[in-house]
């Protein structure tokens, strides 16, 4: 019963994140909507009524009587069908914009928000392509789902009954010639969708293969890999253009068919309506405006046709933002795993007392997939000093930061950080408690001030940025940027892979974080600045508790306390003469230079 309810406000929730576009679409813009469906109606009984006002004045001139107000009717219906139309276009497609903007803007903050997993498996390039090709799709298929195909339907449906007013045996002759030709345009559909639904997925692999050819471009070009990574690339273009030219072939068909069947309507109520005229049973006017009618009815049937292609692309396409909605983000996910619990704790929003280290692991497991990472995993990192994590690569240390961080959850055991589990702590909570510089040192292409202040509530002043910059030996530097604090990082103006390193630990400084984790801070750094590093980490170190992934001995030897995995387990902990003399794979790590005064 627990598990049919946790699964029933899943897809409760899942429901609530889908795209109904609909619904964002009229929300609060009922007057608009309102004046948009009176210009569409307009438009379409000004653009039925016009082949018969055309009849009027055929009879009228047949008289002799004045046509006047008749050609007075017919401009008026005529200028006012086109207009009222495209009013009722252009106040959509103004609906439509922003419609959009808002899909975006969800799109980008939802794409934050996903766990990383699910991040990474979607892709960057995938997730691009939910912004550009994707709602470009949506945006056609909010100009052609709303107004021009419920108005070629009514126009069709109201041309039927006027022709079947006018006479109903003609109608009947219109009818089975254009019952081929719908038949024929609802197989070409259904195998357009098919074929939409694999070109799109094929365009998102191609721009994710693109966005790590970009990401790679230094690497490619060092081993004169362009030829073949282009040849790749272009193999992936290939395949979409095969299926471009499968839908295109589909697409080119439907007009084709249609003007078939409306020639055939055509000949056939020619020969028939003459009969009909010459028995009396039908007038010249009404002839007339029964050819006008046939003639009308194939331009809304084209629309529809055209209609539909751009129909089954947008509904695609939102089948691919709703599959995106429905992946759960950080929050979301640690809610409903604490709703699952029967242990789950409400937190209370403050750190636990209970214990004085920062961070304590006890059996904790975790893997990616069937691989694992962490086995059974005991390791304390005390609440003030610094804590150096070793280990071959591979032995799960950059992992062991990310459970901290809260960026994935242990399959198995417990995470304790700053005395709380780790499942107790809301994620904004636990990580405005730590500061952190991941490997890369990941910087934003955005300005030196924003990266500083990223995360930061604060404003602080020019001063203080420059005083965390100074503390790592990047300050002259960045005076020396054309607009200092304001210059805009990547492209043109980019750091060096240390100066992103100091940049990224200076980021750090300024969080004031009781908890740091650094993963491998000094592997792009020089002597001198390694130093400067040192410095820095030892006044952090002071009042709180600093881990680091470490590769330099020199970071180890200075560490109150070491740490050490070997293949997912923790072998030992203490320090690091301790573990010299007690440790045998630790000292095999020092004495193979795995922990070396190089970078590694």
């Amino acid at each position: 019963m627990g598990h049919m309810g946790k699964d029933h406000a899943v897809t409760h929730a899942e429901e609530g994140r889908r795209l109904h576009l609909l619904h964002e679409l009229t929300r609060g813009r009922g007057v608009q909507v309102g004046v948009i469906v009176l210009l569409a109606l307009a438009s379409t009984g000004a653009t039925l009524a016009l082949p018969m006002v055309v009849g009027r004045l055929l009879a009228v001139i047949q008289r002799g009587d004045s046509p006047v107000w008749w050609v007075v009717a017919m401009v008026a219906a005529g200028f006012g069908s086109a207009a009222a139309g495209a009013l009722a276009t252009y106040l959509l497609s103004g609906m439509g914009r922003r419609l959009i903007l808002g899909l975006r803007i969800r799109t980008m903050r939802h794409s934050l928000e996903l766990r990383l997993r699910d991040a990474h498996a979607e892709g960057p390039g995938n997730l691009v392509s939910r912004l550009t090709a994707d709602a470009a799709m949506v945006k056609n298929l909010i100009d052609i789902g709303p107004i021009q195909l419920p108005m070629a339907g009514v126009t069709v449906l109201g041309t039927l009954v006027i022709m079947g007013l006018l006479d109903w045996v003609l109608l009947l002759i219109t009818v089975a010639a254009f019952l081929v030709a719908v038949g024929l345009i609802t197989l070409v559909v259904k195998g357009l969708r098919r074929t939409y639904t694999a070109v799109q997925g094929e365009v998102g692999a191609l721009a994710q293969h693109f966005v790590a050819a970009l990401g790679a471009l230094t690497i490619i070009k060092a081993y004169r890999a362009e030829k073949t990574v282009g040849d790749r690339l272009a193999e992936r273009a290939g395949r979409v253009a095969e299926l471009e030219a499968v839908a295109a072939r589909m697409e080119s068909l439907m007009v084709p068919i249609i003007t078939l069947g409306q020639q055939v309507a055509l000949v056939s109520v020619v020969i028939g309506g003459g009969s009909r005229m010459m028995h009396g049973h039908l007038g010249l006017a009404g002839f007339v405006s029964f050819l006008l009618y046939l003639l009308q009815l194939t331009a809304p049937l084209i629309m529809a046709a055209s209609g539909v292609s751009g129909l089954q692309t947008g509904l695609v396409s939102r089948k691919r933002f709703d599959a995106l909605f429905a992946l759960p983000t950080e929050t979301s996910a640690r809610a409903a795993t604490a709703a699952g619990s029967r242990s789950a704790v409400v937190p209370d929003g403050r750190p636990g007392t209970r214990s004085p280290a920062a961070v304590r692991f006890e059996k904790v497991g975790f893997g990616y997939g069937e691989h694992p990472v962490l086995r059974d995993a005991d390791l304390t990192v005390p609440a003030n000093g610094l804590t150096a994590l070793v280990g071959l690569s591979g032995s799960g240390k950059t992992t062991a930061l990310g459970l901290i961080e809260g960026f994935m959850d242990p399959d198995s055991g417990r995470v304790e950080v700053l005395g709380r589990d780790l499942a107790d702590w809301p994620l904004a909570d636990l990580r405005a408690r730590i500061a952190y510089v991941d490997q890369p040192c990941t910087l934003l292409q955005d300005t030196v001030r924003e990266n500083l202040l990223l995360g930061h509530e604060g404003k602080p002043a020019d001063a203080a940025l420059m005083t965390a910059l100074d503390r790592v030996g990047l300050g002259e530097e960045i005076r020396r940027l054309p607009q200092g604090l304001d210059t805009t990082l990547g492209g043109a103006t980019d750091l060096s892979g240390g100066q992103r390193q100091r940049l990224a630990l200076a980021r750090a400084v300024l969080a004031g974080a009781p908890l740091v984790l650094l993963d491998e801070p000094s592997s792009h750094l020089d002597s001198i600045n390694e130093q400067k590093l040192r410095d820095v980490v030892d006044e952090l170190a002071a009042d709180r508790a600093v881990l680091v992934v470490a590769h330099r001995i020199s970071t180890v030897q200075h560490a109150d306390h070491v740490i050490v995995l070997d293949a997912g387990r923790v072998v030992d902990q203490g320090t690091h003469r301790a573990l010299l003399e007690r440790c045998p794979d630790y000292a095999g790590l020092v004495s193979g230079q795995t922990l070396s005064t190089a970078s590694r």
